[in-house]
């Protein structure tokens, strides 16, 4: 059985930094595609990016390209979500997800697991 566990959010101001961090527990981490989702209140779920288990490639929805960078550890079973230059638009609740392929996709419907997510707020 697959868990996983998010950490790291928390109230910042515009123009900062946050990493959010992914502990993923369960057999054979380096064989799941890992994606970070986000949903703010009243809206639905959406992807902001994903790394492949096959090899590391990654996608970003647009607006975070160039401030957001996902990368995974499987020696610490762990995906991480470097988050630079906030905005307030960024504010939601954020979710870690797990998939059993390779194949990066966009959509919450094809990852098989999902953490609790964790509140990230950025002030302006």
């Amino acid at each position: 059985q697959v868990q996983l566990v998010e950490s790291g959010g928390g109230l910042v101001q515009a123009g900062d930094s946050l990493r959010l961090s992914c502990a993923f527990s369960g057999p054979t981490f380096n064989s799941y595609t890992m994606g970070w989702f986000r949903q703010a209140p009243g809206e639905e779920r959406q992807f902001v990016a994903a790394i492949s288990s096959r090899d590391g490639s990654t996608n970003y929805i647009y607006s975070v390209k160039g401030r957001f960078t996902i990368s995974r550890d499987n020696a610490k079973n762990t995906v991480y979500l470097q988050m630079n230059s906030l905005k307030s638009e960024d504010t939601a609740v954020y979710y870690c997800a797990a998939r059993s392929s390779p194949v990066l996709i966009t959509s919450s419907q094809g990852y098989d697991y999902w953490g609790q997510g964790t509140q990230v707020t950025v002030s302006s």
